[in-house]
């Protein structure tokens, strides 16, 4: 008879995930934003705005300016968690987007 209130000796307590801030599901969260950021206006036609910004080599400083834009404005335009968290997943995404274009021109690959 297996004994659920007495572990055998060998073992071992569930670790604490490595993440303390759940970034794992935080991220999971800003990417199911990122994916409704296709199908609004942000995507009509062939290419996006920042693409094109992107391909005229103006990509860095637009996303450091949404960035700028984004943390300024935190709190005060929306007060609501669902607005202040919105305005948090855009900054991750112009942070992804970033990512992205510094890849794009300086990585090795890495994605």
């Amino acid at each position: 008879m297996k004994d659920n209130y007495n572990p055998p000796l060998n073992y071992k307590p569930m670790s604490k995930s490595h993440y303390t801030f759940n970034e794992k599901q935080v991220l999971g969260r800003a990417g199911e934003y990122i994916s409704t950021t296709y199908s609004k206006h942000y995507a009509q036609g062939s290419i996006q705005a920042t693409e094109f910004i992107n391909a005229n080599g103006l990509g860095e400083g637009f996303c450091l300016g949404n960035i700028i834009k984004y943390v300024q404005r935190y709190g005060k335009k929306g007060k609501t968690y669902d607005e202040r968290e919105r305005d948090l997943f855009k900054i991750i995404h112009y942070a992804v987007i970033l990512l992205h274009e510094l890849e794009q021109t300086e990585g090795e690959g890495k994605f």
